[in-house]
């Protein structure tokens, strides 16, 4: 990969395909905390049926104003990351003879997991806000545009202080860190893979649109992969970041119950029962799913998050990469 890109050109690469992935993605994503949450068959089947309800469609774009004002930077600040150390490392490993010392796997998984880090300490206020965002029932005769603008709103008055905001770093670290570092890897390895196929077979044509379809498709692979097995340390994170919204004093939820026409009793038991799971730690609310819901609970929602991440992965690092390639040789011709 060339590195003849400007810290400008990989921003806006970045910003334009995670801006792209939110608006047409969101929706699954919105499902798939949903399916994930404790209170899932409670709030969204029927309880006598077992059947979804209609419910788990509605809203699916609530909470999303937030992960747009934080994904852009977030994304940035991943990609630049990402890019510095790769080549920093190549460049460090690199001995007399022009061959690189660290193997290319290695290089990449250092690289995506030090910016991955970097990442979420931007992303994890907006995913925090964004989950609980996602879990706000609709009442009254409110429009779609306005309640999924409110929602958000909603979920921001469930914090007394800022730094809860930050509650599940460490979950959302620990999740996309493996995701990262297997996905990355697989990912290189599949594009040169298949650009190597097709310049063997006499097909490779060096445009834009090859380059951004092969990227997009060795991504959405690898992503699928990476996703699925992540899957158990994602409904974790799901779980600890939905229960950041549940301390606030009981006379401020039993006011904001009220306000909604709920009830009070039911309500502040459900609030209380998500923030004790929450204090349980990443193990404690590992081992609460799997002695309650067995191996299928820590697995929830993994097939719509295959799905997802084959789609969002693909698109997000196809436009990123066809992006970044465009700015490239834009400027080399001016």
């Amino acid at each position: 990969m060339s590195f003849g890109n400007t810290n400008t050109d990989i921003l806006i690469a970045g910003a334009v395909a995670a801006f792209s992935v939110d608006l047409l993605i969101y929706p699954l994503d919105t499902i798939k905390t949903r399916i994930q949450s404790p209170d899932y068959k409670k709030l969204y089947t029927n309880t006598q049926t077992g059947a979804v309800q209609r419910t788990l469609f509605r809203g699916l774009y609530q909470g999303i104003g937030s992960v747009i004002l934080a994904t852009v930077p977030s994304s940035g600040a991943f990609f630049t990351t990402y890019e510095a150390v790769k080549a920093g490392l190549i460049q460090a490993s690199t001995a007399d003879n022009g061959k690189t010392v660290l193997p290319g796997p290695l290089i990449h998984s250092a690289a995506s997991s030090f910016a991955e880090c970097v990442s979420c300490l931007i992303l994890t206020p907006a995913e925090v806000l964004k989950q609980n965002a996602q879990m706000v029932k609709k009442t009254g005769n409110e429009s779609s545009k306005a309640f999924d603008a409110n929602a958000t709103m909603q979920a921001w008055r469930k914090f007394n202080k800022p730094s809860q905001l930050w509650r599940g770093y460490t979950a959302l670290v620990a999740r996309n860190l493996p995701f990262t570092a297997m996905q990355f890897p697989m990912f290189e390895h599949l594009k040169e893979r298949a650009l190597a196929y097709r310049e063997a077979q006499g097909t490779k044509t060096g445009t834009l649109l090859e380059k951004g379809v092969i990227t997009g498709i060795s991504a959405g692979a690898a992503g699928t992969v990476a996703a699925v097995i992540t899957t158990p340390i994602d409904v974790v994170k799901t779980r600890i970041m939905l229960s950041a919204g549940d301390e606030k004093t009981s006379e401020d939820t039993k006011k904001q119950i009220q306000a909604q026409g709920k009830d009070v009793e039911k309500e502040l038991e459900r609030a209380k029962r998500i923030q004790q799971q929450g204090r349980l730690g990443s193990v404690g609310i590992a081992r609460q799913v799997f002695q309650q819901e067995g191996l299928k609970g820590l697995f929830r929602g993994g097939a719509l998050r295959g799905v997802w991440t084959f789609l969002g992965s693909g698109l997000y690092l196809g436009v990123y990469e066809s992006g970044r390639t465009y700015l490239e040789s834009r400027r080399a011709t001016e």
